[in-house]
């Protein structure tokens, strides 16, 4: 993967867009300390006009035309070889939440990408072998983050951006073998926080494009809404990358992170167990809904979110009872407009597909539905009013998933079952975000016990404890997981993403 000429091709991207990925970084910090002294976030008066003026994105591709159901995963050639046989017809191989950025998995999923491309993909397992199929799902990959470093990387002595790093090397290799295969690199962008992000990133596109003789307008993108600034910019994020736009994607998990986060010091924000908060209360109905009318205006695809569970083989009434979960919410999803959702487990795809079977037909999409009897004020996407309860059992669940979580990360592992889920980074900083939220403003669980840091670290102990017990995979890293837990959901400051913390202590 780093032949001379790919290492000088990061360089150069790094050389070019390094410094106004560090503005824009800056300018999230400018954004918080506003928020942090009780300003609340609106609809941009500066770019009115792109909000009210008639435009469109570029027609997507053929095979972007259908996403009704997308699998998403990590970039191991077992995991990506099962996804993209799912009967998907996206995959979404993740370099983000779903992988641990251990240098090894970064460099074999770039390979794992190529290998895909030209229908080389394979992973031998005992007795078994696996292999694609004749009819894989389209390809699109994730990024990391503009707030993630990649510190194995270095340009001019200091660590290359993660997203330049994850995306160049991706576009020089496994963007080139997609053309060459008769697709396209596609992508989705994570964590995006303004339309000014947007534009770098589509700046980036034309630059690379331009650069590997690519002709402008190959690159297509899907921009995951998952942070509650970006919801107030949907329109002006699909501007920015009209000529190289497919969709928008409602991230949901880290949609309520990014809620705690950025509203952290407001008693106002505080949200009940991860449980109560659902695609059906207020905010989230609110900024769903308001997405589906955005992208439908603009010819684009509105996706909805993630469903994360696992089906149990050893407990059919509680597959059955999640199942049952899984197919309301994505009629709900399919009745509400949107083109396509995600699930996390090959099991969920027949499940999910019915759904939108029975909505789109043989329609690719739904498009043409323009939803325009939503309505969405800039109060709705911050409206908390729903009922929901700070438990002692979500206290326990956010200490047990938290350092579960991270032991499985810091041990190499980006997508983890826990509890019939499978989990990645955005539930592990709900959890830890939420027991920072709740400590700061003293709250305490509905019978009444206060929730303080003694509280929290005996928790942690015990479940340190019980999991010495067990054959736990990860229990090598246990102890390294729960000092990273600790330090960011007991700290007396928030820390902004615990993957900076933790991402030190892997190799």
């Amino acid at each position: 993967m780093l032949t001379p000429d790919a290492v000088a091709f990061l360089n150069d991207l790094e050389q070019e867009f390094g410094w106004r990925r560090g503005q824009l970084l800056a300018e999230r910090q400018t954004r918080q300390t506003r928020l942090d002294v009780g300003e609340r976030p609106d609809f941009l008066p500066e770019t009115r006009e792109v909000r009210e003026t008639a435009w469109a994105i570029d027609p997507v591709p053929t095979d972007l035309a259908d996403r009704r159901v997308e699998i998403t995963g990590p970039v191991d050639a077992k995991m990506m070889i099962n996804a993209l046989n799912s009967g998907a017809k996206v995959f979404m191989a993740d370099f983000e939440d779903a992988t641990s950025p251990t240098w090894q998995n970064l460099l074999e999923g770039q390979a794992n990408l190529v290998d895909a491309y030209r229908r080389e993909l394979s992973f031998e397992s005992g007795e078994k072998a696996y292999r694609l199929g004749d009819d894989p799902a389209t390809l699109v990959v994730r990024p990391r983050g503009w707030h993630l470093d990649e510190k194995h990387f270095l340009v001019d002595g200091r660590p290359m951006s993660g997203s330049l790093f994850d995306f160049g090397l991706y576009l020089f290799h496994g963007g080139r073998s997609a053309i060459d295969a008769g697709t396209g690199p596609f992508l989705y962008l994570p964590k995006l926080e303004s339309h000014l992000e947007a534009r770098l990133w589509n700046d980036v596109f034309v630059w690379a494009q331009d650069r590997l003789d690519i002709p402008r307008g190959t690159i297509k993108a899907t921009v995951l809404i998952e942070t509650i600034l970006a919801a107030f910019e949907m329109d002006e994020i699909l501007y920015e990358l009209r000529e190289h736009a497919a969709g928008l994607n409602a991230g949901r998990w880290d949609y309520i992170f990014s809620m705690i986060k950025k509203f952290r010091n407001d008693p106002s924000f505080v949200l009940p167990d991860r449980s109560a908060v659902t695609m059906t209360v207020p905010f989230m109905r609110a900024y769903t809904e308001l997405m589906v009318r955005t992208c439908h205006r603009r010819g684009a695809h509105a996706i909805g979110g993630m469903a994360a569970f696992i089906p149990n083989r050893r407990d059919p009434e509680v597959t059955e009872q999640a199942i049952a979960k899984v197919k309301e919410d994505k009629s709900r999803e399919a009745g509400a407009g949107c083109d396509g959702t995600w699930v996390a487990h090959p099991d969920l795809v027949p499940v999910a597909m019915a759904e939108f079977d029975s909505v789109l037909g043989d329609r690719p999409n739904q498009v043409d539905r323009r939803r325009e009897d939503v309505e969405v004020e800039a109060g709705d996407l911050l409206d908390l009013d729903f009922p929901g309860a700070i438990t002692t059992t979500g206290l326990a669940t956010n200490v047990s998933v938290g350092i579960r979580y991270l032991a499985a990360w810091l041990s190499g592992t980006g997508a983890a079952a826990i509890d019939n889920l499978m989990e990645d980074v955005a539930t592990a900083e709900i959890s830890r975000s939420q027991i920072w939220q709740w400590l700061h403003h003293g709250v305490s669980t509905d019978d009444g016990e206060a929730i303080t840091e003694d509280r929290v670290r005996a928790l942690a102990g015990d479940l340190i404890g019980s999991l010495r017990d067990t054959e736990h995979p990860h229990r090598d890293r246990l102890d390294d997981a729960r000092k990273v837990f600790e330090d960011v959901a007991l700290g007396d400051h928030f820390v902004e993403f615990l993957t900076l913390s933790a991402y030190e202590l892997i190799n």
